[in-house]
């Protein structure tokens, strides 16, 4: 095993900020082939981005959710399917490190492994001698095609005639694939269907997902590093926020490189710029994005400071991260409209990146997590006095 010195946050993205025009080069391949381009997998992986939540004594980083979260941010501002894939990549592989030691010895063993996960429990796990045979599928399985396992939610008997939910660490090859990516939004996050079919999942690869919701796993020797005292909707929550907080970025950058010398079509004003309707858009689309970062911050900022203090959450400090993560889709998207309306016809373009920006974070705010209205209803509750509605939090 093989115990390495962390970079810092600042060279981790300052890392990330170089790779940002590789991702805006590859932007369309990407879109166009449904998936993330070899050449940006490797870069991300020599960058050692993947590192950020390995356990140290397999030669990761145990980054702070901080750092997660700038990191990921970053890459948003090259491309949005890149920054979703490497959230979604950082989550499993976080999740990876609640199973017992060897599971993740087993996982771990690959060098720069991927492992990407689904939340959703879309099979059914039935025990047999020694562990489970699983059957079912799981739709929007960000980066399975690119990854070697997964870590993906199903349910089990319970004997009573109910289910409980378990979380499975499955090896990729054990299932089929189905290509039926064909989406308006991320569609280089290549976030397919998988479908298990008759596959034993030893014992030792299940948790029951009731106690990993509250923070507790398997792991002894993960059981004092401070990246895993955090509940795991907390942790995945913060971490989906950040490609919010990059496409948000990415719109600002794309408008203003194509503002200088641009007219308003029918107009009398022969330079955008210099229009008052576009100062308005440019500032009120901006303080949305110092918005996003708030939130996506504060949320990275409880869940490191509470994990180095060892302290309890709260229901309240729960639902709270999921009022961050709406807040920041629901802001994010607001600034990308603003911008994505102020540029005009000529911004339909697929090579113009604004209207993939524009498509990207509207597939991040109808996703069920990340909703907005949904995330506000369930803080909103908990203030109320009311019960959270829901396990997920």
């Amino acid at each position: 095993m093989e115990i390495t010195q962390a970079p810092p946050r600042d060279e981790l993205v300052r890392r990330a900020s170089e790779l940002v025009p590789l991702l805006r080069d590859k932007a369309v391949w990407m879109e166009e082939n449904r998936r993330i381009h070899d050449d940006v997998v490797d870069a991300i992986t020599d960058a050692g981005i993947l590192k950020m939540r390995v356990p140290v004594r397999y030669g990761g980083y145990e980054s702070d959710m901080r750092t997660v979260v700038d990191v990921v941010a970053e890459l948003g501002r090259g491309d949005g399917s890149t920054a979703w894939t490497v959230a979604v990549w950082s989550i499993s592989t976080w999740m990876t490190g609640l199973f017992p030691d060897e599971v993740q010895d087993e996982v771990f063993a690959t060098p720069d492994v991927r492992i990407s996960g689904i939340l959703s429990p879309g099979a059914v796990a039935v025990p047999t001698e020694g562990g489970f045979v699983i059957n079912g599928r799981w739709s929007f399985n960000t980066g399975a095609q690119q990854s070697t396992w997964n870590t993906n939610a199903a349910v089990t008997p319970t004997g009573d005639g109910g289910f409980a939910p378990i979380m499975a660490a499955i090896p990729i090859a054990d299932l089929e694939i189905v290509d039926d990516w064909h989406t308006s939004g991320l569609r280089g996050s290549g976030s397919i269907t998988t479908i298990a079919k008759d596959v034993f999942i030893p014992a030792e690869r299940v948790l029951q997902m009731g106690p990993v919701l509250q923070g507790q796993h398997q792991s002894r020797l993960n059981a004092d590093a401070r990246i895993f005292k955090a509940p795991f909707m907390p942790t995945a929550c913060a971490t989906i926020s950040a490609p919010a907080l990059g496409l948000a970025r990415a719109a600002k950058d794309a408008f203003l490189e194509r503002l200088p010398g641009r007219k308003i079509t029918y107009t009398a004003y022969e330079n955008q710029a210099e229009a008052p309707v576009t100062h308005l858009e440019v500032a009120e689309a901006i303080t949305n994005i110092d918005e996003v970062g708030f939130h996506a911050h504060r949320a990275a900022d409880m869940i490191d400071s509470k994990g180095q203090a060892g302290e309890p959450w709260t229901l309240a400090e729960r639902a709270r991260v999921r009022l961050d993560l709406g807040a920041a889709c629901q802001r994010a998207k607001e600034a990308v409209d603003i911008l994505h309306g102020a540029s005009g016809g000529s911004s339909i373009h697929t090579d113009v990146p604004i209207q993939r920006i524009q498509r990207d974070v509207q597939a991040l705010n109808l996703h069920a997590i990340l909703h907005p209205k949904t995330n506000l209803e369930l803080y909103g509750r908990i203030v109320c006095g009311l019960d959270s509605n829901t396990p997920f939090v």
